[in-house]
């Protein structure tokens, strides 16, 4: 844990997975808003590296958190300190996950159940813990990050797929039952992005990925308006958009053909 300020700011953004990718750029994004962040991940010398940039730029408070998300032990403890801390959390990106391609017998079953823990296990701790603070309070955000494969199964990516699903339809209930205490549930569902999640999931990018592949700075971006407005969801990039509506428009088959080509080649 690293606390180097006094803490006065009652506006907190906590974000998981805020080591790369886009939870490195939502905290870059707020950071520029000036709110006050908690940083959570495993990797402590990148969070505290960020940490320490994003104080210098731009003179907020930065607590940073070394948790495995996927203990849920580990995440009624960070829930525990951060209260012990005064810290109130008033804005909530659910953003850690984990994701592998691969077909599903061959991969294995501890694999599989890894991402599972944190893809929905841990997020729905996570979003848990955190929404009951905002209920209590009367208001507060949360963006739940999904996945636009949250919108069909696809070859090789089953789990994956139906962890995503899983996400996009917590976060359409949630919104729903959240709203009238005041807490608004926004998921976002990108598609492929330059965030190096492909590497870690040794995921195969065609050439159809890679013309649809966005860079993290408008994803997050896209997501935090769409937070800010209160929207139920929303998916980023046009390409992405017209990939969804495909997905309404077509019978089963057709698009899951086409996505299982793209995504795979």
């Amino acid at each position: 844990m690293t606390l180097d300020m006094t803490l006065t700011d009652t506006s907190w953004v906590l974000i998981t997975g805020a080591s790369s990718g886009f939870g490195e750029e939502f905290a870059r994004q707020y950071a520029a808003q000036g709110h006050s962040l908690v940083l959570v991940a495993r990797r402590l010398d990148r969070l505290q590296a960020l940490a320490e940039t994003l104080r210098q730029q731009h003179s907020i408070e930065v607590v940073t958190q070394q948790v495995d998300l996927s203990d849920i032990a580990a995440v009624t403890r960070l829930h525990q300190r951060l209260h012990e801390m005064g810290i109130e959390i008033s804005t909530l990106i659910n953003n850690a996950g984990h994701g592998l391609q691969g077909p599903f017998v061959d991969s294995t079953l501890d694999s599989t159940l890894a991402m599972l823990q944190l893809d929905v296990t841990s997020l729905t701790a996570v979003t848990h813990l955190f929404a009951q603070d905002m209920r209590t309070r009367g208001h507060g955000k949360i963006l739940l990050v999904a996945s636009l494969l949250a919108y069909q199964g696809v070859e090789n990516f089953a789990v994956y797929a139906a962890a995503k699903a899983y996400v996009l339809r917590l976060g359409e209930a949630l919104h729903r039952e959240l709203k009238r205490d005041g807490v608004t549930v926004t998921t976002l569902c990108p598609g492929i992005s330059e965030t190096g999640f492909a590497t870690a999931a040794q995921q195969k990018v065609t050439p159809v990925l890679k013309q649809l592949m966005m860079q993290p700075a408008p994803v997050v971006r896209t997501g935090i308006r769409a937070l800010q407005a209160g929207r139920i969801s929303v998916v980023p990039g046009w390409a992405n958009k017209a990939l969804v509506i495909l997905t309404w428009a077509t019978p089963r088959w057709l698009h899951q053909a086409f996505l299982s080509r793209a995504m795979n080649g």
